[in-house]
């Protein structure tokens, strides 16, 4: 007699995939098969990146092992780009590999980013996600670059965090490092938190370029609309974050792109899940921010066993704010939450602590 297995596949090796299959590792429900797709074996967590890129950590310390994790969860691990979901045949289509059927579907690939639409950016720029794709590029021009002129493009906190480490991991070899924003840095921040890392960005030497449009990229660094160019060999584009353009064509219920989902986490598709940056929280709408993802986790983890099982889903109930903590380059970190900020080395430990604290759970 042959058993019909349930097949539950996540696309995606995001921080809640991760901590899924962590979870279902340490307690699988017997009778279904489930399977991973993502790019390549690991994935990069984005809270040690600018640690990482300020020289605080080496590139193994920020990857989760996924090979690792999913012979943990007793899971398949396809090596492959997820390029759609046929909704009606229930199937998963991966770029270089035959179609997964699904029973279940998560979907956790974060966002991209639409600076490689700029002119010349393809060529001579590299977007700050894929986080993966950005370490390595990093990795390359830090060992080599020596009168090192480097371009942010963006100056939201992200792009703040990059040009900090950036400025730091280059101290001896006097570099130049530009965060341009096409209006006012750091908007997103209170008053408090702003003026700190402005201090910050300007005793790491950081210049400031706002009210400046970015209008293309050439082989000497970055074009300005009104005709003024910024020299520089390294060019990050931190900015212009945008969902994955096959979402738009899976049929599922979307906001600017990210799909919507209800408190269950689940789309308008019940077979469907989504979480992460990919998903658009319409039940109470959230900034992109991880803390958010790693939260979703054990409500994704019971409510996929509870779909299964024909037991009672749970509502993921986003918080109304958290603490944030930024890097500043050296070991020191800004935190702020409800509008107080403070700042220093203590606050890098505690951050530091954190992160490792979250790798550590897929040791």
């Amino acid at each position: 007699m042959v058993v019909a297995m349930t097949d539950i596949v996540l696309i995606g090796g995001g921080h809640c995939h991760a901590l899924v299959l962590r979870l279902w590792g340490m307690n699988p429900l017997p009778g279904v098969r489930v399977t991973v797709i993502n790019p390549g074996p690991t994935a990069p967590y984005s809270g040690m990146l600018p640690g990482f890129v300020a020289g605080h950590y080496v590139r193994d310390e920020l990857d989760i092992d996924l090979v690792r994790l999913a012979r943990f969860a007793g899971a398949q691990l396809i090596n492959g780009a997820a390029t759609g979901i046929d909704q009606d045949g229930q199937m998963v289509h991966v770029s270089g590999h035959a179609s997964i059927r699904y029973d279940l579907c998560s979907v956790d690939i974060g966002i991209t980013s639409e600076m490689p639409q700029m002119p010349g950016f393809s060529k001579h720029g590299v977007p700050a996600k894929p986080l993966g794709v950005f370490a390595s590029r990093w990795d390359q021009y830090r060992a080599t670059a020596t009168d090192p002129k480097v371009a942010i493009i963006g100056g939201g906190v992200a792009g703040a965090e990059l040009a900090m480490a950036i400025a730091h991991a280059l101290s001896d070899r006097a570099p130049q490092v530009t965060l341009i924003d096409r209006s006012t840095a750091l908007s997103a921040l209170g008053d408090r938190a702003r003026a700190k890392m402005r201090a910050a960005l300007d005793a790491q030497g950081v210049d400031i370029l706002e009210n400046s449009e970015v209008s293309a990229l050439t082989q000497n660094g970055v074009m300005l609309v009104g005709g003024q160019e910024l020299s520089s060999d390294f060019v990050v584009g931190a900015a212009g974050a945008k969902p994955h353009d096959w979402i738009a064509e899976t049929g599922l219920a979307l906001q600017d792109g990210y799909i919507t989902v209800d408190p269950t986490l689940a789309s308008n598709d019940p077979r469907i899940f989504a979480v992460g940056d990919c998903a658009h929280l319409a039940f109470d709408p959230r900034p992109k921010a991880g803390v958010y993802a790693v939260r979703q986790a054990p409500v994704l983890f019971d409510n996929l066993r509870a779909v299964i099982s024909g037991g009672v889903t749970r509502p993921y109930k986003p918080q109304k704010d958290y603490l944030k903590l930024v890097s500043l380059g050296r070991k020191s970190a800004l935190a702020e939450r409800f509008g107080v900020a403070w700042g220093g080395p203590l606050l890098w430990g505690l951050k530091n602590h954190i992160d490792r604290k979250f790798m550590r759970q897929f040791d």
